[in-house]
């Protein structure tokens, strides 16, 4: 049982969430509120990033499960916690350590996430994304105005920064601080700016870009731009970095190579034979029948070879389609086919019952009773409020 539900709830994933859903969930928030794009929400971003790196680690859940946040700050996981902006450059950028040394001789990557149908990827195709980066002001030649013109900036008093105090709730203050408003962090500003980019030195422009997405491609796969992200003076421009998100199928669930998908049938289709349908991602129609006597069990499952996923980089190659059966029974049988149908089918044997025996009558489950049941201290409804069976 998990004593505390606080960093799922903050990811948005249940307890029992697998690790790519909390990957795919960090991803989404963490692109959310970042605070390039929401300056404002740093500290939901904080925390964000120190719930993944909690449940992400298959230790340090585990303490988290048992002991709760508390547990973590005792030291149960192993470690302290990294900066915010590391995990996130970590995961959207492939780098760890030597990220942030690239960021001294270039400008920060952006990123972006595009969501693509799972059709989508098992056929390929292209998309349009259309972004808007910053770039060197062509009027001032990224000066900001005229070139004796800098002068320490009054609001920041050079330092780039603004501090601020904010009101989060009843008595409660966060202290925030972020690049100034009136340098954009850089400390000076041009007394003479430039009348194009108001002294910013630099100014937006909007680019469209061709995402080629190859078959086969993966939920969370980057696609690099080189070069066509911010640009800063005096270093290399930043890349463009596109992660693919994969949306979830009516049908079809992948799970590496391979395609999941459920199939309903009815019981008389599971003992004595069928013939079925299946259209593919590329709209071809697969057809396979069960012989009467091979009998379909609920929850069977059955493989059609090489009509999966086709296998990035060598789409000639496709793993497997999995088919998970489940048997549909009729609700009431005729009283007149009773007899028939139980002389067709084993296992028909009727128990001997003593005498002294108690007769019970069964009654359906509804979810009021499930709901009474869970509510109570035996999860099994034994306790008052349980589940009862009425005697005749």
């Amino acid at each position: 049982m998990v004593k505390d539900k606080k960093f799922y709830e903050i990811l948005e994933v249940p307890p029992t969430a697998t690790d790519h859903e909390l990957k795919k969930a960090y991803r989404k928030l963490a692109l959310k509120y970042h605070p390039d794009k929401n300056p404002n929400e740093g500290e939901r971003f904080k925390l964000i990033s120190q719930a993944y790196e909690v449940l992400s680690d298959p230790k340090k859940r585990e303490v988290y499960d048992q002991y709760g946040e508390e547990g973590i700050k005792e030291g149960g996981g192993g470690g302290g916690m990294h900066n915010p902006m590391d995990l996130f450059d970590m995961f959207f950028g492939g780098g760890g350590g030597g990220f942030s040394q690239k960021r001294e001789t270039k400008a920060r990557d952006t990123v972006h996430q595009l969501s693509v149908h799972l059709e989508k990827l098992y056929n390929g195709c292209t998309k349009h994304l259309k972004v808007t980066r910053n770039i060197i002001c062509t009027k001032c030649n990224g000066v900001g105005g005229a070139k004796d013109g800098m002068q320490k900036c009054q609001t920041c008093g050079g330092r780039g920064v603004e501090i601020f105090n904010q009101q989060i709730g009843p008595n409660m203050v966060q202290r925030i601080q972020r690049n100034c408003s009136q340098c954009n962090g850089e400390g000076e500003i041009n007394k003479d700016p430039c009348k194009a980019c108001k002294g910013k030195k630099r100014v937006k422009s909007e680019e469209t870009l061709e995402v080629h997405i190859e078959k086969g491609a993966r939920d969370g796969q980057r696609i690099i731009f080189y070069g066509k992200g911010d640009q800063q003076v005096g270093l290399e421009p930043g890349n463009v970095i596109i992660v693919l998100d994969e949306l979830e199928h009516p049908i079809f669930k992948r799970k590496g190579h391979n395609l999941v998908m459920e199939m309903s049938i009815l019981l008389a289709e599971a003992l004595c034979g069928c013939t079925k349908t299946i259209e593919t991602l590329d709209k071809r129609i697969l057809v396979f029948h069960m012989l009467p006597g091979e009998v379909i069990k609920h929850n069977d499952r059955r493989v059609i070879a090489g009509e999966g996923m086709p296998v990035h980089k060598n789409p000639d190659q496709k793993g497997d389609l999995i088919i998970d059966f489940k048997v549909v029974f009729p609700d009431k049988i005729p009283p007149k086919n009773i007899a028939q149908l139980a002389s067709l089918l084993p296992g028909n044997n009727e128990p001997l019952v003593p005498d002294d025996a108690t007769h019970i009558q069964l009654i359906p489950v509804t979810e009021n009773m499930l709901r009474s049941s869970r509510a109570g201290e035996d999860e099994y409804g034994g306790g008052p409020q349980g589940v009862r069976c009425a005697t005749q």
